[in-house]
């Protein structure tokens, strides 16, 4: 019974990983998009071409959301000027949470507001984190979809190759 449980976890397991690594949207070019940023200013998508670009979709009541933007900032300001940015979109309806969020944090990438969801439909976001990984010439790498503990290394390693190419 053990076994069979053992190996049902295991199937179950490698279906995930492989629907995570086979989205749809991986290999094509990223939808561009246009959205207010917390300072204010509207940030296009596009205007960061010839840059490694990570896309993070989250929201305030996500904690694992929470545990991550700490790391992400982290990877931003080690790479920012060798060619990466980090572009947060926050879902939730009310920006004010965000922003108190982003203060408490005290993250420092670019945060956007996508409270009509229309962003996040292009990406077809269904969980939160979701983390899409675009290249230089605009095309999606990878997707994340949540986060772990150790994912942040995946991401580094990710976001080193595309900047050596």
């Amino acid at each position: 019974m053990k076994f069979r449980k053992l190996v049902t976890g295991l199937m179950l397991c490698a279906f995930a990983a492989a629907s995570l690594a086979s989205s749809g949207m991986t290999g094509k070019p990223a939808p561009d998009f246009a959205l207010k940023s917390s300072t204010g200013d509207n940030l296009r998508l596009s205007e960061f071409r010839g840059d490694v670009v990570m896309i993070n979709f989250w929201a305030t009541w996500c904690g694992p959301c929470r545990q991550e933007m700490p790391l992400l900032d982290e990877l931003y300001s080690r790479y920012n000027r060798v060619g990466f940015n980090l572009l947060g979109v926050n879902i939730d309806d009310d920006s004010g949470r965000a922003m108190d969020m982003i203060r408490e944090l005290g993250v420092n990438f670019p945060v956007l507001f996508d409270s009509r969801k229309e962003v996040s439909r292009m990406y077809d976001v269904d969980a939160m984190p979701v983390t899409v990984i675009v290249d230089r010439t605009g095309n999606v790498r990878f997707v994340h979809q949540g986060y772990k503990p150790g994912y942040e290394e995946k991401y580094l390693d990710q976001v080193r190759a595309l900047l050596r190419e």
